[in-house]
């Protein structure tokens, strides 16, 4: 069993090597226990030989040299030798040491499934997941993406004119998934490329409110419109102000007709709390309207697999593109019926209470959609001090009349 460097150039001399029969283990002269195995047949691979707990020999293979390369061999013992040096054992814990995956591998294997059990959002996960990153990074392994490779994905998707909210979201998720990965073991502390990787600037949510002649217009197409269903889901859309979600998710036995009332239980909420949302008698009369089957609990479902609509986006994209509406996405339909409360007089209160909102904060960003509504609440404070001070001149004047009969008198 000779020590030996175990070298490049080494490697490179093994052929014409081999000896006349069995096995020569050569003993690296750096980290201990880490060996090469050159058999007579010419193959040759990499080891790692240690004692475990009890005092036993063991050996655990590495990978031939065919297979892996020198550098990630002498990593791998290195992990090894320190996890014995802790108490550990490389056998038991062999997952520790295998190949890093792809990104995608990763992705597919690992993080969707996780996401799908924990994340409410885990659609749109895989969506940005298949367009975006998985095309850009899914074949690479996870150690081998860098900080620079990010940054570039980054600026790419911003020049191909997307908005700096959704290319920072790109970023977060990536992030958030290597954050897994470290969590678990398949990567070392402090390895997330995205750490330190500037999101651009965000100037806000952007607003779009139909008007009364646009709801018209899109009225019309959806009367015309051959997806009769997905029509029936805008228009409840804005007769209710409720999520996506909210609506296509939605069961027939989460429908209250005699207190019209939708309930959202708390797994669906986002709140995770149970939501109730008022229908309205536009949103009773559509709901009355719709067909039902005893076998298929949902209000809106694909006839074929019986369970609610995936996603009804492209099928809202011609629709929204036929009456000019391209910059309206579905859930500017949210905010039009919030605009429709606010600009009929409504307190914020209320717009908070049926949009769902948690934080008076986020109901907010309505208040300046009623500038009269505005302009006549700040003119109560005027028009009760003109009446304090006309009140008060009159009472002077009267005053001043009967002290003039009197000295009169």
């Amino acid at each position: 069993m000779p020590a030996q460097a175990l070298t490049t150039a080494f490697l490179a001399s093994l052929p014409g090597r081999e000896p006349a029969s069995g096995a020569v283990s050569y003993f690296d002269t750096e980290i201990k226990g880490f060996l090469l195995e050159h058999r007579a047949s010419g193959g040759a691979t990499f080891y790692f030989r240690y004692r475990d707990a009890a005092g036993k020999v063991r050996l655990n293979r590495i990978g031939r040299v065919d297979e892996i390369s020198l550098s990630d061999a002498r990593a791998k013992a290195h992990k090894m030798r320190q996890m014995v040096a802790e108490g550990g054992d490389p056998k038991v814990e062999s997952h520790r040491f295998t190949d890093v995956p792809t990104f995608a591998e990763f992705v597919t294997e690992r993080y969707l499934p996780y996401a799908k059990t924990r994340k409410r959002s885990w659609q749109t996960d895989e969506t940005m997941l298949r367009h975006h990153l998985l095309p850009v990074f899914g074949s690479y392994r996870m150690n081998r993406i860098t900080r620079s490779d990010v940054v570039a994905f980054h600026h790419a998707v911003f020049e191909k004119g997307y908005a700096a909210g959704t290319c920072n979201r790109m970023i977060v998720l990536m992030k958030f998934i290597y954050n897994c990965a470290i969590r678990w073991d398949v990567l070392p502390p402090k390895s997330n490329p995205c750490d330190g990787v500037e999101p651009f600037e965000d100037h806000g949510a952007r607003e779009r409110y139909l008007t009364p002649e646009e709801v018209q217009r899109l009225f019309d197409e959806l009367d015309a419109n051959r997806n009769v269903q997905v029509g029936q889901v805008i228009r409840l859309l804005l007769y209710t102000g409720a999520r996506k979600r909210e609506i296509l998710d939605a069961r027939w036995d989460e429908i209250d007709f005699n207190r019209r009332l939708l309930t959202v239980p708390a797994a669906r909420s986002k709140s995770k709390k149970p939501r109730h949302i008022p229908l309205s008698d536009a949103a009773i009369a559509l709901l009355q309207s719709l067909p039902r089957r005893d076998d298929i609990p949902y209000v809106f479902f694909n006839p074929k697999t019986k369970k609610p609509p995936v996603s009804i986006f492209y099928a809202w994209d011609s629709i929204r593109k036929k009456v000019g509406l391209s910059d309206v996405r579905l859930h500017d339909l949210r905010h039009s019926y919030a605009s429709f409360l606010v600009n009929a007089g409504r307190s914020l209160y209320e717009v908070q209470k049926l949009l769902g909102h948690h934080d008076p904060k986020v109901t907010m960003r309505y208040a300046h959609l009623s500038p009269q509504a505005m302009l006549e609440a700040a003119n109560v404070v005027g028009n009760v001090i003109y009446s304090a001070r006309a009140g008060r001149a009159a009472a002077a004047a009267n005053q001043g009349q009967v002290g003039t009969a009197t000295a009169m008198a």
